[in-house]
């Protein structure tokens, strides 16, 4: 079925080209740009059309998708959409950033008659791609609501879990636990290589025990058998831990692990490994042998 909707998406980087293949697969007609040549290349290949500028995206869409690295980023492209902006048009945000910025955009882009949400996703750019995303969705509840088959297309799961601001909240709470869980089990497997266990036993032991996290499933292979061919950056995650813990100072709660995540990271950045898959924190573990 036809999407009666023009959608447009500006970004399409990792996330922003697993999202594409969604709505191709549930026949929505989209049309995207990046700043990206290689980007904007790959979604030539799609037979997804290429818009000449944000402006071009913003004044031929009903609905802009916005899957950029980072709040500002986000922020500068509003500012240089607005005037192109179809009042009535429904803008989803996927950049994981502070909640206040999210308020900020949904506050400009309601004086141009215009509905944000912030939409954040869960999940690697490949489990999105293999319909395993889960859609966090702060916003009017009513949009929402006129969305559901859109989010669907996106993930077999959302949540609408308040207010502009609210899916920001609820991703950094979510990747709390996520990235912790990856580091612990960097942890587990470089102390089993150290000792001289198979790592693909321990892994095969651990996931059939309490200590199961999905992280086994999804990064364990990778840290087996050192494969860190991006999946989602390690650097971007690094830029989350920062967000959760400017998001705990602000709400006056201590976070001491994610504090220590937040070291081993930025040594990992500092070691060359910010670009890697984030499963590559256990090289930076290997290190401190």
């Amino acid at each position: 079925m036809h999407h009666p909707k023009r959608t447009s998406i500006i970004g399409a980087g990792l996330l922003g080209q697993a999202i594409v293949d969604r709505l191709l697969e549930h026949n929505y007609v989209i049309t995207g740009f990046d700043i990206d040549d290689q980007r904007c290349q790959e979604l030539i290949e799609k037979h997804v059309p290429v818009a000449s500028s944000v402006r071009e995206c913003a004044s031929s869409s009903d609905m802009l998708i916005l899957s950029l690295p980072d709040s500002n980023i986000v922020n500068t492209v509003i500012n240089d959409i607005q005037e192109s902006l179809r009042p009535g048009s429904i803008i989803v945000d996927t950049t994981t950033g502070p909640a206040k910025a999210a308020r900020n955009h949904a506050g400009i882009l309601a004086s141009k008659g215009c509905t944000y949400l912030d939409a954040t996703v869960a999940g690697s750019s490949a489990q999105v791609r293999n319909g395993e995303g889960v859609v966090m969705i702060g916003g009017p509840a009513d949009t929402y609501q006129s969305l559901n088959g859109f989010f669907d297309a996106i993930a077999p799961k959302s949540f609408y879990v308040g207010e502009a601001g609210a899916g920001c909240e609820m991703k950094l709470i979510v990747n709390l636990a996520l990235g912790l869980n990856r580091a612990v089990l960097a942890e587990s497997l470089a102390l089993a290589e150290s000792a001289g266990v198979d790592k693909q036993l321990a892994l095969d032991v651990m996931k059939s025990t309490v200590a199961y996290s999905a992280a086994m499933d999804t990064k364990g292979p990778k840290m087996v058998t050192g494969n860190f061919e991006p999946e989602a950056r390690l650097r971007q995650h690094l830029k989350d831990v920062l967000l959760i813990l400017e998001m705990g100072e602000k709400h006056g709660q201590q976070l001491p692990l994610s504090s220590l995540h937040e070291e081993l990271l930025s040594s990992a950045v500092e070691n060359g490994l910010g670009d890697l898959d984030n499963s590559a924190i256990i090289e930076l573990i290997r290190q401190l042998t």
